[in-house]
């Protein structure tokens, strides 16, 4: 994997794409994607039939709506902002 990683960063060092703009938008697309991943990940991480015996501790089920509105307000900030 680190060797394919390398690879495709010589690729782009070699292309006319500017990295800053490459480093914004990976940014971007992060932050987008992380709100649905977040709520598969404690959702798959509240279930007993999938954690067993170690499922999330009720604090931290506290503290997801906290996480999926602050991430979830930024993106639809952003996207109206545009």
């Amino acid at each position: 994997m680190l060797i394919v990683a390398s690879l495709a960063g010589i690729a782009l060092n070699l292309t006319p794409l500017d990295p800053i703009k490459a480093l914004y938008w990976s940014a971007v697309i992060n932050g987008v994607t992380a709100v649905p991943l977040m709520i598969v990940m404690m959702l798959m991480g509240s279930r007993r039939k999938v954690m067993g015996k170690f499922t999330l501790p009720w604090p931290l089920k506290d503290f997801r709506l906290a996480g999926y509105c602050g991430n979830g307000h930024a993106a639809v900030v952003m996207f109206a902002t545009w």
